[in-house]
């Protein structure tokens, strides 16, 4: 299996005047997407960290990007958001053009109904401007599963789940004819399926768009979006197949800053692997002090999470990502970056705007959906 890294690309070639060439056409006309996780920073309040989200989303929709999501996690340390349909409408009443939704909300922990009606009413207040993005992740401890009244096995019921959900929009059969989602019935919400792997077919099957996001395991990603494609079934919410890759992308003036976004979710992974809980994010420089003295399995976990991710120069950046989205043809790319630094990842943000060409004249606008 291949994996995605940064190492070995070369930035673009340089013009006579010595500035890098243009972004190419498919990154021009490819929407960018962000998800914020809300995640929670050393020393700073767990509130922050959502009303980091708020501004950070305002931030987005003035530099351009197509929509804004948000996650849910439960009781983790390091993430403050559990309430993904509540912060989305904090989001979207902040906003007023970025499309506002979920990545996504854990179907196995939900009544379908449930989570009709609460896009039903963001949908009604929102109109046009709202996604439906739905995952089949439970709780990370039997004591989390036990609290959401589900279990590890909660997983297996995602593809009914997501039947019985889509048909309260649909109003096509169901488990509970005689019951109706309202307001969500015969609203147009668009529904992803967050995946990997197997998840892929069940998006097939069930006639909605994909959202993948293993960039270190290129083959298999291929190889699930090819299946995703070639084995679609068309379906009220969509039409036709729609990929959106997922990852992380930092960009910096140097490639060494670009790498120091990356080290604070790095360290918080390997950290979870070896304590089983996921801390709040740590500055850089506190990590990279900390570098030397990693007990070996932590520092293989360590380096291990550092890898497959799209990081560099704004020209290192362009080129891993039209490599990227040339690979896979996928319609969108949503990234996913956390990092302590909140600057450096507006920063980030707003390089890697000029690195697709969000905000330029010309640039095709895209449908709502």
């Amino acid at each position: 299996m291949s994996t995605w890294t940064s190492t070995t690309t070369q930035a673009p070639e340089k013009t006579a005047a010595g500035t890098a060439d243009a972004p190419a056409a498919r990154l021009r006309t490819t929407p960018f997407s962000l998800l914020d996780r809300s995640r929670t920073r050393q020393g700073h309040p767990e509130a922050e960290a959502l009303r980091d989200t708020v501004a950070l989303a305002r931030h987005a929709e003035t530099l351009g990007y197509h929509r804004f999501w948000v996650s849910e996690h439960h009781s983790v340390p390091g993430v403050a958001g559990s309430a993904p349909t509540v912060l989305a409408a904090a989001v979207a009443a902040a906003t007023s053009r970025i499309r506002v939704g979920t990545g996504g909300v854990m179907l196995p922990n939900h009544r379908p109904l449930v989570v009709a009606e609460q896009f039903g009413v963001l949908a009604s207040l929102f109109p046009g401007r709202i996604d439906m993005g739905l995952g089949r992740s439970v709780g990370f401890t039997d004591g989390i599963r036990r609290a959401l009244g589900t279990d590890k096995d909660a997983a297996d019921s995602f593809a009914p789940q997501l039947a019985e959900l889509t048909a309260y929009f649909t109003d096509s059969p169901r488990p509970h004819p005689q019951v109706h989602a309202r307001p969500a019935e015969g609203l147009h919400v668009p529904a992803f399926v967050l995946a990997t792997g197997a998840g892929a077919d069940i998006a097939a099957r069930a006639g909605l768009a994909l959202v993948i996001g293993d960039l270190r395991g290129r083959e298999a990603m291929r190889a699930a979006i090819d299946r995703y494609r070639t084995t679609f079934e068309p379906s009220p919410l969509w039409p036709h197949p729609y990929v959106i890759v997922s990852g992380t992308v930092a960009v910096a003036e140097t490639r060494e800053q670009a790498r120091d976004l990356l080290l604070p979710e790095a360290w918080s992974m390997a950290y979870s692997r070896t304590h089983g809980v996921f801390p709040p994010l740590e500055p850089a420089e506190s990590i990279a002090a900390r570098e030397p003295s990693m007990p070996p399995k932590q520092r293989d976990l360590y380096e291990s999470a550092l890898t497959g991710h799209v990081y560099g120069t704004e020209p290192e950046v362009a080129a891993q990502l039209d490599t990227l989205l040339t690979e896979t043809a996928a319609d969108e790319f949503l990234v996913t970056t956390s990092t302590y630094d909140r600057a450096g990842l507006l920063e980030s943000y707003e390089r890697l705007g000029r690195v697709v060409g969000l905000g330029e004249a010309g640039r095709p606008e895209r449908e709502a959906m």
